[in-house]
């Protein structure tokens, strides 16, 4: 049996009556114990966190095909010249297909189910590499671009949630923020294989289509894995099935996800589950100006705030420079931007693993004070170097290796295990589909703003500009967000919003 020392053993709940004689589960006063097979729990996370892997892959590949396709030696294409706006509508196409499956995905989750959401993102990716790999020309590129995109809306939507509601208690944070992991490990394998075929002929179709065998992985993975527990509960008391069939759909889930060990407390738990998703008024049907109201719109403040100001405070900007800071310093391997972002690609890598490590013992408040802490020292030493220190490249060589290393164990990792647990279950889909739209929207607008920012106001002064907002940010974590480091999530439901 796999547990934290830190986390209290659970006991079976108890019932204490208010002075109107309402029943509530005792939830501080221990639980059942929630023990779990480690290679059971693994595999839960490993198949969702392919759709993130996959997210990373074409980030890193898109980088190196660019480069593959606008060479009219080896293209292997007879439309090779295309003009920046074209080259973006490749690179950012799979960005806008994300803003619509964040739109698709609103109620997707919470009709069709987490895993079912997680098996059409697998299939709409492997549709949208194929459909880019065998482009004849840029218009059906571009379409495959922005179906492979549709796929990561929906994969960065419904994964965060089905680790979050089928993980234990006691590593929840940890595997959550694993996912984070697997983005950054596909963005240094898109960049490795980039580089190993960017001099092949037609070697962009290559980058592109390497994505099919692991969309067609997770595709089988989630076949073969459980639907989630607590989604299938949330069904049974809205009255959307007989509610001892889908609890006896529940446990056999449980044994599934947790392994042998679970014992004959799977029941138990499960009984625990529904008191508290009944206890917390789960079994209301949700309406969308719900999101907007009490609780709800707190966990969206929340939620939103994070991924907002994790994109806003410089994050698509900063590694624009990455190759030219490296270059000024003197790195002989930096002059090759490819070599540059797998540089960058396993440094967050190593502060991801870092994050992974601690989340679950240091909690999410630690690590978001002190990452975002480091972010805005490193983004005013880098906004000081371009103004006052244009001679000291090893000033801004350290600033952009901590603003990256702050980056990955704070607002990386945690942004994403926040949004999966903050919401309440019944409005969990829809609230995770306004923060990944909120994501990939603020991204969008970073992106796109950064080069008439730069012209306008020059680097140092934009880099001073994201630190000023990174301080705000500070405040929204210090004073807004709370911490949910050991509780269920149902516990954070209640004692958090």
């Amino acid at each position: 049996m796999a547990s934290d020392p830190e986390q209290p053993a659970r006991s079976p709940l108890r019932q204490v009556h208010t002075s109107e004689d309402v029943q509530m589960p005792l939830l501080n006063g221990g639980q059942l114990s929630d023990n779990y097979s480690v290679l059971a729990a693994v595999l839960p996370f490993f198949f969702p966190a392919l759709g993130g892997l996959l997210y990373g892959y074409d980030i890193g590949a898109t980088s190196c095909a660019t480069i593959s396709i606008e060479s009219a030696t080896l293209s292997g294409i007879s439309w090779y010249d295309l003009s920046s706006v074209e080259i973006g509508l490749i690179t950012s196409g799979s960005l806008y297909g994300a803003l619509i499956g964040s739109v698709l995905a609103f109620n997707i989750a919470d009709i069709l189910g987490r895993r079912w959401e997680l098996i059409t993102s697998a299939s709409v990716y492997i549709i949208g590499a194929l459909v880019t790999a065998l482009a004849p020309d840029l218009a059906v590129m571009v379409i495959g671009r922005l179906v492979f995109g549709i796929g990561i809306g929906l994969a960065m939507h419904a994964a965060p949630m089905y680790i979050a509601e089928t993980a234990p208690t006691q590593i929840r944070g940890r595997l959550i923020s694993l996912k984070e992991f697997f983005i950054v490990l596909g963005m240094v394998a898109g960049y490795g294989i980039g580089s190993l075929v960017v001099s092949t002929v037609g070697g962009w179709r290559y980058m592109y289509g390497a994505s099919v065998p692991v969309a067609v992985i997770m595709g089988i993975g989630m076949w073969w894995l459980p639907e989630s527990p607590r989604w299938i509960l949330l069904r049974a008391i809205q009255g959307k099935g007989n509610m001892n069939d889908m609890k006896d759909t529940a446990i056999s889930c449980l044994f599934r996800l947790r392994g042998t060990i679970i014992g004959d407390s799977a029941p138990a738990l499960v009984d625990e589950m529904l008191d508290e998703l009944s206890y917390v008024g789960e079994e209301k049907q949700a309406s969308f100006l719900e999101m907007f109201r009490g609780k709800c719109k707190k966990a969206l403040v929340i939620g939103a705030g994070l991924v907002l100001f994790q994109q806003i405070t410089g994050q698509p900007s900063v590694l624009y420079y990455a190759t030219s800071i490296f270059q000024t310093a003197g790195f002989s391997a930096a002059s090759d931007a490819t070599e540059v972002s797998i540089i960058l690609g396993l440094f967050k890598l190593v502060m991801t693993g870092v994050a992974v490590l601690v989340v679950d013992r240091l909690g999410r408040r630690p690590l978001l004070l002190t990452g975002v802490s480091g972010m805005v020292i490193s983004l005013f030493l880098l906004g000081s170097y371009y103004l006052f220190f244009d001679d000291t490249p090893a000033i801004a060589v350290i600033a952009l290796l901590a603003y990256v290393g702050c980056y990955q164990f704070s607002f990386g990792p945690i942004g994403w295990l926040m949004i999966s647990e903050i919401f309440p279950l019944r409005l969990r889909g829809r609230g995770l589909s306004i923060a990944v739209l909120v994501n990939f929207a603020s991204n969008a607008l970073v992106t796109f703003s950064f080069s008439p920012l730069e012209a306008w106001l020059g680097a140092g002064i934009l880099f001073y500009v994201f630190g000023v907002i990174a301080v705000v940010s500070l405040a929204f974590i210090f004073f807004i967000v709370p911490e949910t480091k050991g509780l269920t999530l149902e516990e954070i439901e209640i004692k958090c919003i």
